[in-house]
């Protein structure tokens, strides 16, 4: 995918707008998940994001904690980069979590019938986890729930 950068701000609090033509570009080329990287006064983020729709305009998601990373506030303008997501699941998949489904065929194949969205979600969930053992232990929560056939999200991280 080429560079594609461009200069913006904050829409709103949690958002930003991309130009029409990058985004049309990214479509075409079947990228509705990217990487975007943002920088600011020489500090730099990135993370995975998709391109959303919303009326007339494409959006990505910028949330408070990564705009408080970086210092931004809403009057500041940044630089935006986007990427191809070559990610299996359009975001990493924690180590951790990983190797948990790999010890255990049955819940891997139960994760991956799972909705792209809902794998995601579960993906973020174990990389908001700081400790590496405690991400095995919610891994380890997470893949003996959905073997019980349990696909709540909030039940899904319950020690049962």
């Amino acid at each position: 995918m080429k560079n594609l950068i461009f200069e913006t701000s904050l829409e709103s609090n949690h958002s930003f707008v991309v130009p029409e033509k990058i985004a049309q570009y990214c479509l075409d080329k079947k990228h509705k998940r990217v990487v975007v990287e943002i920088t600011f006064n020489k500090k730099s983020i990135n993370f995975h994001a998709a391109l959303q729709k919303l009326k007339q305009n494409y959006y990505i998601t910028f949330n408070a904690s990564n705009q408080k990373k970086l210092g931004i506030f809403p009057s500041d303008y940044f630089k935006v980069q986007l990427f191809e997501d070559t990610s299996k699941y359009g975001v990493e998949m924690p180590e951790e979590f990983d190797a948990v489904l790999q010890s255990d065929l049955e819940a891997f194949e139960i994760f991956e019938s799972l909705t792209d969205g809902k794998k995601r979600s579960l993906i973020y969930y174990i990389l908001k986890i700081k400790k590496s053992q405690s991400r095995i232990d919610k891994a380890l929560i997470i893949t003996e729930n959905l073997k019980l056939g349990i696909r709540d999200n909030k039940e899904l991280i319950k020690k049962m």
